[in-house]
């Protein structure tokens, strides 16, 4: 099976500061990656870097095949219709509805007539059970339903991958795990390959196919979920088994 995303030699700097160096990671088409580590170890640095938010100092970013750093802005464009990305605090519009936050990226990237833009809207909102919510506002939504309308909006295009930060963040356990399992529903119904920061313990096992497990900027592990729950590197050992910490 071939990666859908490819980085090679990926190294981040804020000024004269390397954030992240030599990364090298393969994502692949239809699974659940997990990025995680403990709090400053570039896991939303990797993942703007993959997106194109950062240029990285050095390396490469394939997606689809394609080097991204390299692409004039149009180019990349035809890219972004492609994926969807899920911000930590949702980024939803608070002056206008649901129906229009989502409405956004239908409009700029495709050139379908009011009615069908309406019609996917609905769809959506459906598939992220929110359907009662295309008229209301953000501040009349739950911590959990904004979570879930800026998923609607992030597939409004139906990505073929989804990028997300945070997702279950401020939740509380129970609208984590509805959110977990509305990841893994949307993964399998619209063929998805997600890539999801987070470091929440209890999600990753619930969703994680694969883990890409950062620490002070290096990759300590990479691979399937099934093996870093076994692994034998101490960080690695003692995040996936909490109590062996002080052993």
């Amino acid at each position: 099976m071939q990666p859908i995303i490819k980085v090679k030699n990926l190294t981040a700097k804020y000024e004269d500061k390397t954030i992240l160096e030599e990364i090298n990671v393969d994502i692949f088409p239809n699974e659940i990656t997990v990025i995680l580590g403990k709090s400053g170890c570039g896991k939303t640095t990797l993942l703007k870097n993959i997106i194109r938010l950062y240029q990285p100092s050095s390396g490469t970013v394939e997606i689809f095949g394609k080097d991204v750093t390299l692409m004039e802005e149009n180019e990349f464009n035809t890219i972004l219709k492609k994926i969807g990305v899920l911000f930590q605090n949702g980024a939803l519009l608070n002056s206008i509805t649901i129906a229009e936050n989502i409405s956004i990226p239908l409009e700029q990237h495709t050139d379908l007539p009011r009615p069908i833009i309406n019609r996917l809207i609905r769809n959506k909102l459906n598939l992220v059970e929110l359907g009662h919510a295309y008229d209301l506002v953000p501040s009349q939504l739950s911590g959990g339903m904004r979570k879930r309308a800026a998923l609607a909006r992030a597939i409004a295009l139906d990505p073929q991958i989804l990028f997300a930060d945070e997702p279950s963040a401020g939740l509380d356990p129970v609208t984590a795990s509805s959110l977990d399992d509305l990841l893994l529903k949307l993964r399998d119904i619209l063929n998805m390959t997600m890539v999801i920061v987070t470091h929440e313990l209890s999600s990753i096992q619930r969703i994680a196919d694969r883990i890409i497990f950062l620490d002070e900027g290096k990759i300590l592990f990479q691979g399937k979920f099934k093996d870093a729950k076994t692994s034998d590197i101490p960080s690695v050992k003692a995040f996936f088994n909490p109590e062996t910490r002080n052993v």
